[in-house]
């Protein structure tokens, strides 16, 4: 038997030797998912554990030192306090999102029974907040055939009244009725094709096909503005979220095809992450 302090103390001064951010909670993290023991019972405590789970443990802190993300590890993440399962093939859902959130949480105000549409939808987290949070009729697509089970079961999770239609964002229009929807937003992939292979060890770890945007990164974003726009009501709302640096691009391009009162929202680093706008009534 080995004391559950010795483990989190040993993986802590790992993760720290590694250049993982924030070591403390990783180590914390993993000692709760393995041996359900919390901070205040590490602290207070002398919990012990068996062979067994002490081997789980050390093998998930492997893991984690090759570079794997704590979220897969632990099999769920939050967002905005929904829980959702993640694991390999469904993109992680990020903080940075919130943004996108909360901008449609705010244009669907006073908008009863209004029908949104996700697209590129992964693991359900903006479809299903917006579910659970509004009077919205919800729809979801998604591709992957690894990320659709996790967004199932997601929005059963979570009791979410979302339906679900896997598609391809490039093909799947003819599914969809003109002026169907008050509201279609869109995560999609954005990062440049080149780009991908050079960032953080975590993120190889995830879906290229959520990553992915295309050589100059606005693949996804040039399509779905000029080929659903005819799927939005006369007045209706696009809202996609954004890389850095791809307002000003994303907003012309919204413009050129007939988008008006072009606006967006800052993440906390100040990155121009949201940006939105109302189709032109004819």
């Amino acid at each position: 038997m080995v004391a559950v302090k010795f483990l989190y103390e040993k993986a802590k001064t790992e993760f720290d030797k590694a250049g993982i951010d924030d070591p403390a909670f990783n180590s914390m993290c993993l000692i709760e998912k393995v041996f359900g023991v919390d901070k205040n019972a590490l602290i207070t405590g002398t919990p012990t554990a068996d062979d067994d789970r002490a081997v789980q443990f050390i093998t998930l802190v492997g893991r984690r030192l090759s570079g794997e993300p704590l979220q897969y590890l632990l099999g769920q993440w939050e967002f905005y306090g929904y829980p959702l399962k993640v694991g390999d093939g469904v993109l992680i859902p990020r903080d940075d999102t919130e943004v996108l959130l909360r901008d449609c949480l705010k244009l669907l105000e006073n908008k009863p029974n209004a029908k949104v549409l996700d697209l590129c939808s992964g693991s359900g987290a903006l479809a299903i907040a917006l579910a659970k949070e509004c009077d919205v009729e919800m729809t979801a697509v998604e591709l992957s055939p690894k990320a659709l089970p996790y967004l199932v079961r997601n929005i059963a999770l979570n009791k979410a009244d979302v339906k679900v239609v896997r598609g391809d964002v490039f093909e799947c229009m003819d599914k969809f009725g003109d002026g169907s929807f008050d509201l279609i937003l869109s995560n999609p992939p954005y990062i440049k094709s080149g780009d991908i292979d050079g960032l953080q060890t975590e993120i190889s770890f995830e879906p290229r096909l959520a990553l992915d945007g295309g050589e100059d990164g606005y693949d996804f974003y040039r399509h779905i503005t000029r080929e659903w726009k005819s799927k939005l009501k006369n007045g209706g709302i696009l809202a996609f979220e954004l890389g850095e640096g791809q307002y000003d691009a994303v907003a012309e391009m919204m413009n050129a095809e007939g988008f008006e009162n072009i606006s967006g929202s800052l993440d906390l680093g100040g990155i121009q992450r949201s940006v939105y706008g109302t189709l032109r009534v004819k």
